[in-house]
Formats: C-alpha cells, structure tokens, sequence
C-alpha cells in the first residue's frame, strides 16, 4: 500500500516538475572576453599623427571586461545595469626597404551601459550601450607620444551579444560592439619635435571614428 502510495505522489509531482517556470535572467553577470578589434585605415587619422597610411596597424588583441546587475523586468524585457572596461592593442612591423615605420595602436574605454535583455536564466540575448571616455594612441617608432595620444575623448558605444549557461553558473557567451570616437580637436607641434613642421605649424584632430570590436569568452553568474 505504501509503495502504491509512493508511485502515486511521484506520478503527481512529476508535472508539477514539468510545470515549473525557467529562472529568470540575473541575478547579475559578470563578463570575460578576449576581444578582436578592427582599427580602421584612415588617411585623417594617419595625419593626425603625422604618419603615412601604410604605417597604420590594423586588426589586433584586446579584453573586454563587464558587470551587469539585472534590476526591473517588465513583460518580456529585463532591464540591466552595468559598465564595461576595454582594451585593445595592435601592432605592425613594415617590410624592409618599404620606408614605413613600425607603430603601435592601443585603445582602451571605459564606460557605464544600459541592457535589455530577452530570454531566461538559462540564456538571454541583449542589446546595449553606454556613454563614457576613452584614449587612443598610435605611435610610430622613435615616435614621441604627442597630446592626442593621452587625450580623453567621448565615446559612444553601442551593440549586442548573447550568453548561454551550461553550467549553474558558468556560459559561453559573445559581444558585438560599435565604438563611436568623437573627433579629437587639431595641435600646434612643438618646436622641435618633427623636422618637417615649422614651430607653429598645426597637425589636424583625429576624425570622428567608428570602431567595430568583437569579443567573446565566460560569463559567471
């Protein structure tokens, strides 16, 4: 009888079991990824740092950290609050007798983000975006740095990506994002400094500058 009873109330909870609604998203995410950016070739950039187009790094390596705390849900969005810190590097090295110069290209932002987030506590999709700061130098070798290399400029950024838990605690996930540079405001040279330009000879500001990087790796929850 007791048996029979037993099988009973298994047969019962089962469904129930079934029934049972998906996590939610959150309680909060914390994301590890090695990132790929894709530096452009631009000719006013180039010019910016009094460097020929050839000389330009292009793709490189980078990491992209984020932290995200989930804080209001409604209907099928929930909302995340975060920030994420960024930093990629590149370098390049010309053939011999090219008469290039070899350089290095590193950008590195910082910058709180808003997310809306579809899916469950299993998996979700988001798009995002923040408003922050960033710098990015490109130095030639044998290069002094000049002021454009150390300033801190606006930075929008803006994209999206998806994780995938396997484990508890434990998913694959990837990022997709746009960086939107402002442009950076012209200098004088100082004296000096390039043989080629006379003291008060100006080099203009970076462009506005779009920069696409794609990261993936872990996220913990």
């Amino acid at each position: 009888m007791r048996f029979v009873l037993a099988i009973g109330l298994l047969a019962i909870a089962q469904p129930l079991v079934a029934q049972e609604p998906p996590p939610r998203i959150g309680p909060f995410v914390v994301d590890l990824h090695a990132t790929v950016p894709n530096f452009p070739q631009d000719p006013q950039l180039a010019a910016s740092r009094d460097m020929q187009l050839g000389e330009m790094p292009g793709v490189g390596l980078g990491i992209q950290v984020g932290a995200t705390v989930y804080v209001l849900r409604w209907k099928a969005i929930t909302f995340g609050l975060g920030g994420e810190f960024a930093s990629s590097h590149s370098g390049q090295t010309p053939l011999a007798g090219s008469g290039l110069r070899s350089a290095t290209e590193t950008f590195q932002t910082i910058s709180p983000q808003l997310s809306f987030n579809f899916g469950t506590g299993y998996g979700w999709s988001y798009l995002s975006g923040g408003i922050g700061g960033s710098t990015w130098s490109i130095i030639p070798a044998g290069q002094t740095p000049f002021p454009a290399d150390s300033v801190r400029m606006k930075t929008i950024n803006y994209g999206g990506g998806a994780r995938w838990f396997a484990k508890k605690h434990l998913a694959f996930s990837f990022d997709v994002r746009i960086y939107q540079i402002d442009p950076g405001a012209p200098y004088d040279v100082p004296p000096g400094t390039l043989p080629d330009y006379p003291a008060g000879t100006g080099l203009p500001g970076s462009p506005r500058t779009k920069l696409l990087i794609l990261g993936a790796g872990i996220s913990i929850k």
